[in-house]
């Protein structure tokens, strides 16, 4: 099998797993409470559950196509959507505030904080595409090297 291939369906798998993970396997007390001040166990939680989803695209993935990861590539690709998930799921909540922190400060540095403060969705919107970027490097990661 080709990188190019390998790369592919790793990157379809997590991707889909995002999907999967970020709006049906996390749940309505996991969604409002992770962006809480007190919401860091609740967060992880949800990256848990996030990223075991993840984790089961990827073995299907490998039990059906023939794809082959290396498992310490695969755990650091998974390590890598995790890390970042959380980073960006801690700002649940916060994408309009006055004061920004996180990643919320980001995009405000970067000419967005006029769109968060203008469409309720902005938020939403920036917070998947941080996760879809976070997703390719992570397929890149996860898929790069040998095969096994």
């Amino acid at each position: 099998m080709t990188a190019t291939a390998r790369f592919a369906a790793t990157y379809a798998a997590l991707t889909a797993a995002h999907e999967v993970g970020d709006h049906w396997i996390q749940t309505d007390r996991l969604a409002m409470a992770k962006g809480k001040s007190a919401g860091a166990l609740a967060c992880a939680e949800h990256v848990a559950t996030y990223t075991a989803t993840q984790a089961a695209a990827l073995l299907a993935v490998q039990r059906t196509t023939g794809v082959r990861l290396s498992w310490r590539r695969a755990a650091l690709g998974l390590a890598v959507s995790a890390a970042t998930h959380y980073i960006a799921d801690r700002q649940g909540g916060h994408w309009r505030d006055e004061q920004p922190r996180g990643i919320v400060r980001l995009a405000a540095a970067t000419g967005h904080s006029g769109w968060l403060q203008r469409d309720p969705n902005a938020g939403y919107l920036m917070d998947q595409a941080w996760h879809k970027g976070w997703i390719f490097v992570a397929a890149l990661v996860a898929a790069g090297g040998e095969q096994r």
